[in-house]
């Protein structure tokens, strides 16, 4: 018997509480009562994980040793260390049954029986419910703490200010770090008399050895750009002052998905929160000229990025480093294609610049627009194309060759079978 066993909590707190070895520890012993060996590289942990979310690491990983038909059972301390939402239930149960793998519940014991699988329904919405109003009950108790100033909106202290290391979140306890503070009044004066660029100013913090908050030496020009628009250095610290949508963020075709399918953005300023005020580190009237400057700055690259039509801009990626590729017009009025890996490592954040060639706009664009209209003309290639998709034609190599495997193996399986039962009859 091919046994593994999975646990998951959902917060760091959980984790450091050590919930997740008691799980492991009543699994094994469950696993021994019935004369199960189970190696250590069949123990699937998620620390830290939520269970309304399928990206999770160790379950990846569980789905696919389930999936390459090298388990034949799961252990599992309760339904909702699998998934929170009863749909998600109901879907990793069908994948890991599909697979030959059967999944048992130490604390809920389920079965095929109606009433099992009605009870199984019902758990999982109760804690999908409680999830929710979970959830519900953190986001108004930080509200209500926001509101009543006894709470700061901060997971990290921003650039020039420390908080008191026993209590993070205490607005009494923010204090200014003099030689951080010095750097960002710099920081100000120098983008508020138009001195600097953001790429001036990161190149020179980087010269100087000046390390950013979290202790990198290279500065991000999104850091510089948000420490330039936080109110919290004029001293008034903000709460609700960001809201979550849908991402928006541009990456790469190529690049593997986030965990997280959400950005931020600046809520209302009618929304925002004024939560404390603590020492400022430059005046209202230089924060202003700073604003004023970036909302000049944004129209302009607006304006001057709309100057030239491109049909792909911002859906081409770099075919050696996976990168993003920017639209760009030579002088002489060439229009390219060119991987972000080729800038300077500010903007590309690697240390070597990517070998690849630049790739002709006109041509890219033209033989990318007689497919599209190809594909319109004769659409029967879309049903086509699922077709290929469903067959696993379009899986990377080692997923098609195990999954080749896998079909030898139910073939050569279902032979023997065939045999069996012959050789069966024969006797009789």
């Amino acid at each position: 018997m091919r046994v593994a066993l999975y646990t998951r909590v959902s917060t760091q707190r959980q984790a450091q509480a050590q919930t997740v070895e008691q799980q492991i520890e009543r699994l094994v012993n469950e696993a021994r009562q019935q004369g199960w060996e189970v190696p250590l590289d069949q123990i699937f942990r998620d620390d830290g994980y939520s269970g309304a979310s399928l990206r999770r690491p160790g379950l990846d990983r569980l789905r696919d040793r389930a999936a390459a038909c090298a388990l034949d059972l799961i252990l599992i301390t309760a339904p909702d260390r699998l998934a929170r939402n009863y749909v998600h239930q109901v879907l990793l149960l069908d994948e890991l049954q599909r697979y030959g793998c059967e999944v048992r519940f130490l604390d809920r014991p389920m079965s095929q029986d109606p009433h099992d699988q009605l009870l199984l329904q019902i758990r999982g919405a109760v804690a999908e419910y409680e999830r929710s109003l979970i959830t519900e009950r953190m986001r108004r108790g930080r509200q209500r703490k926001l509101e009543a100033g006894i709470m700061l909106p901060w997971t990290r202290a921003p650039f020039g200010y420390r908080v008191d290391p026993a209590h993070p979140r205490d607005p009494a306890g923010v204090r200014v770090e003099p030689a951080e503070a010095a750097i960002v009044r710099e920081i100000f004066a120098w983008y508020a008399e138009e001195a600097h660029s953001f790429y001036s100013l990161a190149q020179m913090l980087e010269q100087r050895g000046i390390r950013t908050s979290t202790g990198l030496a290279r500065w991000n020009l999104a850091s510089l750009r948000a420490l330039l628009r936080n109110p919290a250095y004029t001293g008034r610290v903000y709460g609700n002052r960001w809201q979550r949508r849908g991402t928006v963020e541009r990456r790469s075709a190529m690049a593997p998905g986030k965990r997280s399918a959400m950005s931020l953005m600046e809520a209302p300023r009618e929304a925002w929160i004024l939560v404390a005020e603590i020492p400022p580190l430059v005046s209202q009237e230089q924060f202003d000229r700073v604003q004023a400057r970036l909302v000049s700055n944004q129209r302009f690259a607006q304006r001057n990025n709309k100057a030239h039509p491109y049909l792909l801009r911002g859906l081409v990626s770099c075919g050696k480093c996976g990168l993003a590729c920017l639209a760009r017009t030579t002088v002489h009025g060439y229009r390219y294609y060119s991987c972000t890996g080729k800038l300077p490592a500010l903007f590309s954040h690697r240390e070597q610049k990517c070998p690849s060639r630049l790739a002709p706009a006109e041509r890219l664009d033209a033989l990318v627009w007689a497919d599209l209209c190809e594909l319109l003309v004769h659409p029967e290639q879309i049903s086509q194309a699922l077709e290929r998709a469903h067959g696993g034609h379009w899986l990377p190599q080692e997923w098609q060759a195990r999954r080749q495997g896998l079909r030898r193996g139910q073939a050569s399986l279902a032979e023997q079978l065939e045999r069996l039962t012959d050789s069966s009859s024969k006797r009789e």
